[in-house]
């Protein structure tokens, strides 16, 4: 089916910039001028279009739901209530609309400002990472957040792993070796992930925190955006999903070193300025390191058996060379090194 078909163009948008009367009054959109849409991005879960408010000027985003990673009814409304959450940290897009109902597109509609900036580069922007996420942990979270939480992320994590990998051992042409390999793993991340800790402060995490999230600007505020899985969860999870080579080298060729791990830790408790507890932090992070690299080659292996089997395909060849680059024995072999510690 094409973006036409689906209703999800840019001349559908502009016709629900028109006929919807809520939204023209919440945007102060002036009676009988047309506002022009151009498409931003598409992925999987969410479809991007840009237009300009023709009396103030400022650009705007158009985002249209496609689906939901956390097998919500209201995906759009979850996300929209998270960046309303967070607003204080002024690090996070203002909402400006939402649209729950999924009467004109069968979709859900969040309206929200556009805000400027590049993706992340490790090299030069591990500073403003650390001082961005802790403006984001340090958000308070009420009582009443109605975000999800989870009882036991940690092992929620390595249960999603364990789905994921068994489509991969499912498949008939399934390597042994890295059916063995990663199998091995994920027992090592249960018995991660079953140790008894104490107990964490929440924060709002956001879950996902690829280089292509952040919008930097040297000099001026940064921004985390595309907040599709946000919970009620530990502060360790996203910096560990920061951090951790199936993160970094999924956009670039970057894979961090214990020292340049250690180095953004150290930043972040700097940033953080007292703001909440950090202590535990590095223990804590370790965790969610060795278990989020298994989600990461899990997924991978999921989707790699998927694709050749037919059953879906990949967004395309880079992606592919990715996953493939992933799946590789000596990919996989540092992963056990340096992440479980296996010699």
């Amino acid at each position: 089916m094409s973006f036409e078909e689906e209703g999800l163009s840019p001349r559908n948008v502009e016709a629900y910039l028109a006929e919807n009367t809520a939204v023209r009054e919440a945007l102060r959109l002036p009676a009988r001028v047309s506002v022009e849409a151009h498409l931003l991005a598409r992925g999987e879960y969410n479809a991007n279009f840009t237009f300009v408010h023709p009396e103030t000027g400022r650009r705007l985003l158009f985002r249209v739901n496609l689906g939901s990673q956390m097998h919500l009814d209201d995906q759009i409304g979850y996300e929209a209530h998270a960046l309303e959450l967070l607003a204080p940290s002024g690090r996070t897009p203002k909402v400006l609309y939402v649209d729950s109902s999924k009467a004109y597109f069968g979709k859900g509609v969040l309206v929200e400002e556009w805000l400027p900036g590049r993706p992340l580069d490790y090299a030069t922007d591990m500073n403003l990472a650390a001082a961005l996420l802790a403006d984001i942990h340090a958000v308070a979270l009420p009582s009443d957040h109605a975000l999800v939480v989870p009882d036991d992320a940690l092992g929620a994590i390595v249960d999603e792993c364990e789905a994921m990998f068994a489509v991969y051992e499912r498949w008939s042409e399934a390597h042994e070796a890295t059916v063995a390999r990663v199998a091995r793993l994920a027992r090592m991340a249960r018995e991660t992930a079953s140790r008894p800790h104490a107990p964490r402060v929440r924060h709002i995490v956001s879950t996902e925190l690829n280089s292509r999230n952040f919008l930097i600007n040297e000099g001026d505020t940064s921004y985390l955006v595309d907040w599709e899985k946000p919970v009620a969860g530990e502060a360790e999870q996203d910096i560990a999903h920061f951090l951790v080579p199936t993160t970094t080298f999924w956009k670039t060729d970057t894979v961090l070193d214990a020292g340049a791990i250690d180095r953004f830790v150290e930043a972040y408790v700097r940033a953080v300025a007292g703001r909440f507890s950090t202590d535990g932090i590095r223990e804590r992070t370790a965790d969610y390191l060795s278990v989020t690299c298994l989600r990461g080659l899990t997924w991978c292996a999921m989707a790699y058996a998927q694709h050749m089997s037919g059953e879906r395909s990949v967004a395309d060849d880079y992606t592919l060379g990715k996953i493939e680059a992933y799946l590789d024995d000596r990919f996989l072999a540092f992963i056990e090194r340096e992440y479980f510690g296996v010699s």
